[in-house]
Parts: structure tokens; sequence; C-alpha cells
């Protein structure tokens, strides 16, 4: 083993069951109807809101039906085809309806990050959160769960806002949150500025939020009178008493298949194997997810190569050796590929 580079060695991880991008997961009565209805009260119509997504406003105020991830993906696209579309991911969490919070007990930075990760399943179906401590900072990733595509924008920005809200109330003071989009500059900028302030980072080599370590136990002065004026939050739409079962995305999962086994040097075949189908039919629901295996594969590896060079001591020839390149240089020129810059412009 190297030294500074953890990997498991021994054991292999076999794929868990997954929930793919038809599969009904999010409740009609939450963010979807507060969406919809914030889009019909800016002069967006209901037939082209609604067109292909297979939802009826009759649905809305009930948690039942579900809607699936192809079905929202459809909705924020038609919202996006209107000129007032893209303020609505950060006014979508100003307006959603409070309920008894699986975070609502959390007196600090680190105790919220615990519950809202154990409960991301719930609380951020569509994106997953993943949490790193980097030299002084603690950064939390995001993974796109089903293949958003052009709708990845919108998502970050709504689960950007929603984090960006809900600490500063319960912190009662705003937190330090830097943000990290791997996107351009989009010409909506005024947006970012409004709802997330000037550190706002485009064309970023991941999709992540950052914090100054000294943050995380820092004491929240949270009180009775906040609760009653605290502006509602998405993060209070899951009741404390709903238990939602971990199962990840379909591009979750690929993701921590890959990553759990980068030691075994996972290829598609084997993947597929693993999986319980053959190559081509892995192909194929990569493909519906928007995605390739080469894709995942180099993402898992890009996460891996940012995460071992913010340790010291480790050289890019260990990292080159771990991730299953041939050399050194081929891991450079990988990693220029991946994020824009050489590793040791890191």
């Amino acid at each position: 083993m190297k030294p500074g580079i953890s990997t498991v060695t021994d054991g292999y991880y076999f794929p868990q069951a997954w929930r793919e991008i038809d599969t009904v997961l999010v409740p009609a009565g939450g963010w979807p109807h507060t969406l919809i209805e914030l889009a019909r009260a800016r002069g967006h119509q209901e037939h082209k809101l609604l067109r292909n997504t297979g939802i009826f406003l009759q649905d809305l105020p009930h948690k039942v039906p579900q809607f699936s991830a192809a079905q929202l993906f459809q909705l924020i696209e038609n919202v996006l085809k209107h000129p007032a579309g893209h303020e609505l991911a950060f006014l979508l969490c100003h307006s959603i309806s409070t309920h008894n919070s699986v975070v609502g007990n959390a007196l600090n930075l680190h105790e919220f990050l615990q519950l809202f990760t154990s409960h991301s399943y719930a609380i951020s179906p569509l994106l997953s959160p993943h949490v790193h401590y980097e030299q002084d900072r603690l950064v939390i990733y995001w993974h796109d769960n089903f293949g958003a595509d052009s709708r990845l924008p919108f998502l970050l920005e709504m689960m950007f806002t929603a984090l960006q809200v809900y600490t500063r109330q319960r912190a009662g003071y705003q937190l330090p949150w830097t943000f990290h989009l791997s996107h351009n500059q989009p010409a909506y900028i005024e947006q970012y500025q409004v709802h997330l302030g000037k550190q706002v980072l485009f064309n970023a080599r991941s999709n992540a939020m950052s914090i100054a370590r000294t943050e995380l136990y820092r004491h929240w002065n949270y009180s009775g009178l906040a609760a009653r004026i605290a502006q509602p939050s998405p993060f209070d739409e899951i009741p404390a008493d709903i238990i939602i079962p971990p199962v990840r995305g379909f591009l979750h999962e690929i993701y921590h298949y890959l990553k759990t086994n980068i030691h075994h040097n996972p290829h598609l075949e084997k993947t597929a194997q693993d999986f319980g189908m053959s190559s081509a039919s892995l192909k194929r629901k990569l493909q519906k997810h928007n995605s390739s295996f080469q894709q995942q594969f180099d993402q898992v590896r890009k996460h891996l190569a940012l995460h071992w060079l913010s340790k010291e001591g480790v050289t890019q020839e260990e990292i080159a050796q771990h991730l299953h390149f041939y050399d050194a240089a081929n891991l450079r020129r990988a990693f220029k590929r991946w994020t824009g810059q050489l590793p040791g412009k890191l």
C-alpha cells in the first residue's frame, strides 16, 4: 500500500438495488408542486409547462403519485424555455411549506451535514452529496444520480441556494460558503450574486460547495423566535418519522461500484457481468441515463486523483499506479483533459 493513499484491498463490492431515470421517487406534493405554482405565477402557460411530462395539475396537492427523474427533467426543461425560468431554481427553496424536518435538531454544521447526508436519498434524490475533508476545508461534491445533462445547472442552483438559505437560518449568520460549478458563467449571473453571493467559481474542476473546517463546530444560534420567522426550506419537507430506503440512483451505483473497486481496474465487461446484464445492455442503460462507461470511469478517476493530490506526501507516480495509468505522464495528460489543468497547478 502506498503511503497516503487509502483504498480497499481485500473484499469486493457487488452492486446493490438501484433506481433508474424512470423510477417514481419524488412526491408530487413536494418541490415539483412548488416549482409549477411559481412558474404559473410568472406567466408560464400550463400546456407548455407540463408538455411531455405526464404530470397533471390535479395530482399536485397530493404526495401520491410520485414523479420520476425523467418527468422532472422534462419539467425543468420546459421551465427553462420561459424567459423567467432561470430564476425559479433560486426562488424555489424560499417557497416550500414547512414540516417537521429530519435535520431540524442539528446544533452546528457538522451535525447538520451528518443528518443531511444520511437522509439525502429523501431530501435530494436527484443529486447525491459526498462530503470530503481536504486540508483546512470541508468540501461537498455533488453527484448526478440519473443523467440530468443540461438540467444539471438548475438542480445545482436549487440545492446550493437551499443549503445557503437553510444554514443561514439555523446558524443565525451567513456561512462563508464557496460554490464551485463546472459549467461556464451564464448570462443570468445576477441571480447567483443575489442568492449565493460573490464566492461563486465557474469552470471549476467539479460541482461542489466548500467551507472552512473551523465552521463545523461553531454553535448555531437558533431560537424559538427564529423558528417562527425563518423562511421555509426544502430540507423541512421530510418528516422526522419517515424512513426512506437508501437506494442509489443508477449512475450513483455505477460510480460507487467503480470507485470502491478501483484497485481491481474495473472494465466494461466485468462491470456488466456484476450488474447482471450484457455489455450491450449496460451500454444502453448508461445511454438511457445520458452517460457512458468511459464517462463514469473517468469521473471516478478524476475525483480520486483530486482527493489524493490534496494529501501531503503523495506523488503523481503513486496516483498513476493506483488509477491504472501506464505512468505519471499518462496521468498528467488525462488530468489536463478532465480539468483543463496539470496536476502540478493544484
